[in-house]
């Protein structure tokens, strides 16, 4: 059609703008045309049932083109169109294209040597499989995986703010990628690991798949529920895991049905919305899980009796009477160990009243400040004493039951100070039953004013914190002691119930919290206690010792995935229910129509579309069944889709030439019958992307040199025939991480948080202020592999972006490869590229004693051969005028240095 309109326009036969309205015209009616298609037409391409395509006869008698079912397919075509395949690679360039292609590293100049050295049968097949033994290959496939899912560590939109726990997902795909874990798993792990694994606890983390994409924090937590403009959110929310999911794994774009039906695809508006219903009980949300699936079992265990509890029951079998004997004698001893502080006289820098308590405790009354110094002075009830245990109770008069008096229940001690006889006491350590992270026990003993103790998420419980001194105390008993609460966090965030105990034990352990009621029953004799005291004692040891057994647990790990079920951040706050979905008409949340039932794609034939769910509230039963539904043998899209994007990073273009659509507006593949038997083989070999990356390097196809042939591209200008192997400039990451690996900088260290390559300051608002440019260029974070770098949704790293890394905030099934004078300058002045230059130079004075076996070094390592004798003296003639380290930044910002043959 834009040929029709330049043709028109350079004959003058209409004028430009009357073409242009006439190219806009053609471009309706081929719509029309599309979507009647799409309405009656099942029998695109992509749809169809999988089939093992039978093998072409050879065309032709070379017998490096006949052998490999790949090269049949291949050479088949270009028969058709009177082309040939060119020459195999040399080995030097054939060892660096495979080592980028699976590592995104170059190889070593002895890596090189013996490859080339290696004329055994079967060394390309050992150099292969070398490759995807080494970890690096996980890092490598990992981050096109992230690019494809739009993977950062930040929201997005106008509140970017940090993800602090997006990266066990990155590191989950590592590891997958690495132990060749089979695809439908891979699959089905990313969509609903929590439900289809639960032996694997570490499979949660998987699910950060569906977290990957951008969140809008301001509507999502500023917006009231139940408001037309938080449910507008909340669908924008799934549209775009709808999307992620299925560009992905199918390679289709249904978000394109959330208005009408799809205008080029059998896709009915229908279907995604039911795609909208598998996803209406869950929200992206940090995630705890546990790696280690005997410590996941027992505190699911542990929790199933803290629901019991919950309820007021004894959870059965806990204990037997010779344990609740035990239980009591422990407690005994544990009371007679430690001494209540009483009768103590409180002051307040606020002006809070306190309010004595029988148990020795003092609660706080009235209207509470943001800030206070709170002062307890009393006699003291021991001699000798080696700890103070503080005790921050609830009460139901505070918020959320406290322990603390700000609006969620939490509390900050930001310091805490003890005098006796009016000597100030040094606190030598100090522990807590638990820490809020990042705001642990030993903040308050650092005489920082910005730290603090705090509890958070578990308000609503009580808290143990236990100061062991120094030295013993000297004073005796009655003697005079003080102890100086500081809370200056601000926003309320004080203590409501304080409870103080001293003990003289050489060795503190915490003394059990009992209640009024526990003390007064452990007076009675056993045999004189009633039912309901029994009752009551059981219950005390049995939440007593679950919550220890708990606690020993320690901290789960934390994942940015989805969850239906966490804590309420102010509006922001869980479905008790999946959230009802309707068939919205044309798009507007003004116009619901009937409710949508879960389920997928109407037109995979061989599968049913809606989902049968045992428990329609069960919104795990959801995603279990659209995982199901991906991952099935019968799904033609999933098994077509994966080995096309695979293909696609291999040769730099795919079978089919948009990896993110099979649509209608998409392209069609060039060689089906070799999408088709790749699809097919793959998904009978159990779905190992081991297999797969074997199978296509191996072949001569991917061994051609990459030579230009002018005639050949005359009749195929984009080489989709393949009578080349492509040559491709290196990506953003790979470019980084080769020149750390020449500069012998590389911090090999795999997995953990993210490095964040920059100097963080406070913004405007939430976003944060970067700087790149001004970050040390000897810092440690940006000694790591690119794909542990921190990733930033708006405020990108500039040097990553002139090397086309894409935008995170949006799929990327393929990157741009441009080639500007923006790059070479930012290459020659990027301060870290410029360092690392340096640190290139010193390794080629420490590796050669003489400038010119200093720049057959340079050579060695950057293009993996021996310098020309013009160019020997040309940069040997460049280092002696401007220094080696300049003459390394020459070299790494040559073609021959970026670009792979």
């Amino acid at each position: 059609m834009i040929a029709i309109a330049r043709v028109l326009i350079l004959h003058r036969r209409v004028s430009r703008y009357r073409a242009i309205l006439l190219f806009f015209l053609l471009l309706l009616w081929r719509c029309g045309t599309f979507a009647d298609e799409a309405a009656i037409d099942e029998s695109w391409w992509a749809i169809q049932p999988l089939k093992r395509p039978a093998i072409p006869a050879a065309t032709t008698s070379d017998p490096g083109w006949t052998a490999h079912p790949i090269d049949r397919f291949i050479a088949a075509k270009q028969a058709e169109n009177d082309l040939h395949p060119s020459p195999p690679a040399d080995r030097q360039s054939f060892i660096r294209r495979a080592t980028f292609n699976l590592t995104g590293l170059p190889p070593t100049p002895a890596e090189v040597r013996d490859f080339v050295n290696d004329n055994s049968t079967g060394a390309t097949r050992r150099l292969i499989d070398r490759l995807l033994s080494s970890p690096r290959y996980g890092e490598r496939w990992a981050r096109h995986w992230m690019d494809v899912a739009h993977y950062a560590e930040t929201h997005g939109h106008d509140e970017d703010a940090i993800r602090e726990n997006a990266w066990p997902y990155r590191d989950w795909l590592i590891e997958s990628f690495n132990n060749d874990k089979p695809y439908a798993r891979f699959v089905r792990e990313q969509v609903a690991g929590d439900v289809l694994f639960p032996d694997d606890p570490a499979a949660t983390r998987g699910i950060g798949f569906l977290a990957t994409g951008p969140w809008d924090e301001s509507s999502q937590m500023g917006i009231s529920d139940g408001t037309i403009d938080k449910k507008i959110a909340q669908y924008l929310d799934r549209d775009d895991m709808i999307a992620t999911v299925m560009s992905t794994f199918v390679s289709t774009t249904v978000h394109c049905a959330r208005c009408h039906d799809h205008k080029f695809d059998p896709v009915p508006t229908e279907d995604y919305y039911a795609l909208q219903a598998v996803f209406a009980g869950v929200d992206k949300i940090d995630r705890p899980f546990d790696n280690d699936g005997r410590l996941a079992k027992r505190r699911a265990l542990l929790l199933s009796r803290q629901r019991a509890l919950g309820q007021g029951q004894v959870p059965d079998g806990m204990f037997s009477e010779a344990d609740l004997t035990k239980l009591e004698a422990d407690l005994k001893r544990s009371q007679s160990n430690w001494a209540v502080l009483s009768s103590a006289k409180v002051e307040s820098s606020s002006g809070i009243e306190f309010e004595a308590k029988p148990d020795g405790s003092f609660l706080a009354l009235g209207q509470a400040p943001p800030k206070d110094v709170t002062t307890f002075t009393a006699k003291l009830p021991i001699a000798n004493a080696t700890a103070l245990q503080l005790e921050v109770l609830t009460d139901k008069s505070l918020p959320r039951n406290g322990p603390g008096r700000a609006e969620n229940g939490n509390l900050h001690l930001t310091d805490i100070a003890v005098r006796v006889n009016g000597a100030p006491v040094k606190i030598a350590k100090a522990m807590a039953s638990f820490n809020q992270v990042d705001w642990t026990i030993d903040r308050a003993i650092d005489t920082n004013p910005d730290s603090a103790w705090g509890i958070h998420p578990q308000q609503g419980q009580a808290h143990r914190a236990l100061f062991v001194f120094e030295t013993p105390l000297t004073a005796a008993k009655g003697d005079s002691i003080r102890i100086e609460l500081h809370q200056n966090h601000g926003r309320q965030h004080l203590i409501g119930r304080p409870r103080f105990s001293l003990t003289h034990l050489s060795k503190p352990i915490f003394k059990e919290s009992i209640s009024l009621q526990i003390s007064e029953i452990l007076g009675f004799k056993p045999e004189k206690r009633t039912k309901e005291q029994k009752h009551a004692l059981a219950f005390h040891f049995a939440k007593t010792v679950n919550e220890r057994d708990l606690a020993s647990l320690g901290e789960q790990q934390k994942v940015y995935a989805v969850a239906s079920q966490f804590t309420a951040l102010g509006n922001f706050k869980p479905a008790k229910q999946p959230r009802t979905v309707h068939v919205l008409h044309r798009g507007s949340i003004h116009s619901p129509g009937k409710e949508a039932r879960p389920g997928a794609l109407s037109c995979v034939n061989e599968l049913d579309s809606r989902f049968a769910i045992d428990q329609p509230n069960a919104e795990e039963q959801r995603r279990a069944a659209l995982a199901n539904w991906l991952a099935d043998d019968r799904n033609v899209l999933l098994w077509r889709s994966i080995v096309n994007r695979v293909w696609h990073y291999h040769f730099g273009r795919g079978i089919v030439g948009t990896p993110n659509d099979f649509g209608r507006m998409g392209e069609r593949p060039s060689h089906p019958e070799l999408l088709d038997w790749l699809a097919y083989e793959f998904r009978t070999r159990g779905g190992s992307m081991k297999w797969l990356h074997r199978t296509i390097m191996t072949s001569s196809t991917y061994r051609q040199r990459s030579a230009h042939n002018s005639n050949y591209a005359k009749r195929d200008a984009d080489n989709r025939l393949l009578w080349r192997m492509n040559r491709r400039r290196l990506d953003a990451e790979s470019y980084r991480d080769s020149v750390l690996q020449l500069a012998g900088n590389m911090d090999w260290r795999m997995g953990g948080p993210s490095d964040r390559q920059f100097n963080m300051s406070k913004g405007v608002h939430v976003t944060p202020t970067l700087d790149y440019i001004g970050f040390d260029p000897d810092a440690a974070a940006n000694h790591r592999r690119s794909v542990y770098r921190f990733v930033f949704r708006t405020v990108p790293d500039p040097l990553m972006q002139l090397m086309d890394c894409p935008d995170a905030s949006q799929h990327a099934p393929k990157r741009e490869s441009s080639v500007t004078a923006l790059q070479a300058l930012g290459m020659l002045n990027n301060r870290f590229l410029v360092r690392q230059s340096e640190r290139l130079a010193k390794r080629l004075q420490r590796d050669a004693p003489t400038p010119e076996a200093q720049v057959w070094r340079l050579f060695e390592l950057a293009y993996h051969r021996a310098p020309g004798s013009d160019e020997a003296r040309l940069v040997s003639q460049l280092a002696r005028e401007h220094g080696l380290a300049n003459a390394c930044r020459v070299v790494l910002n040559s073609n021959e240095f970026l670009f792979v043959n």
